[in-house]
C-alpha cells in the first residue's frame, strides 16, 4: 500500500526539486501549510502578461509535497494563469473525486494518483497548487484595482 504512494518516481521528484530559492522581483508570493502533517510551501511568481515568466519556491514538506512542488517547478514557466487554475482543479478532482490525472505539460502529476486513497495526504500534495493560485489571485486583484483607478 505505502509502496504505491512512495514509488520510485515520486521519490525521484521529491529528491530533485528545481527552482529552490526566492525571487526578489516577484509579482506575488504566497504560502500554504498543511496543519495535519506540518508541510509548508512558499512560492514566488513573476508574470509576463498572462504567462509565468519566472518562479521560485521554498519547500519544507513531506515527500508528496516535495514531489508535487518539483513537478510544478519543472513545468510552470510559460504556463498561463488559466492553465494553472485548471491544473489545480484537475488535481483536486483526481484526489478527491476519482477524476483523471492532469495531462499536457503537467502529465507527470499522474504519478501522484495513488495518493487519492490516502485522504490525510491530499492537503500536502495540493500545497504548491494552492500557493500558486493564491499568487495569481493577488496579481489579478492588484490589476483590477489599478484598472479601476
Amino acid at each position: 500500500m505505502i509502496d504505491d504512494v512512495y514509488n520510485a518516481r515520486i521519490l525521484d521528484f521529491a529528491g530533485n526539486i528545481p527552482r529552490i530559492g526566492m525571487l526578489e522581483d516577484a509579482d506575488a508570493e504566497a504560502s500554504a501549510h498543511s496543519k495535519l502533517c506540518g508541510s509548508k510551501v512558499k512560492v514566488w511568481l513573476k508574470m509576463d502578461g498572462d504567462q509565468v515568466a519566472d518562479f521560485a519556491q521554498d519547500v519544507k514538506a513531506c515527500a508528496l509535497g516535495q514531489a508535487s512542488s518539483s513537478i510544478m517547478a519543472r513545468n510552470i514557466v510559460g504556463a498561463s494563469a488559466a492553465e494553472l487554475r485548471e491544473v489545480r482543479e484537475t488535481m483536486r478532482r483526481m484526489l478527491k473525486e476519482n477524476g483523471p490525472a492532469p495531462d499536457g505539460r503537467f502529465a507527470d502529476l499522474k504519478f501522484l494518483e495513488p495518493v487519492r486513497d490516502y485522504k490525510a495526504r491530499h492537503a500536502s500534495t495540493l500545497l504548491t497548487f494552492d500557493a500558486v493560485v493564491d499568487c495569481l489571485d493577488q496579481i489579478e486583484a492588484r490589476k483590477d484595482k489599478e484598472d479601476a483607478a
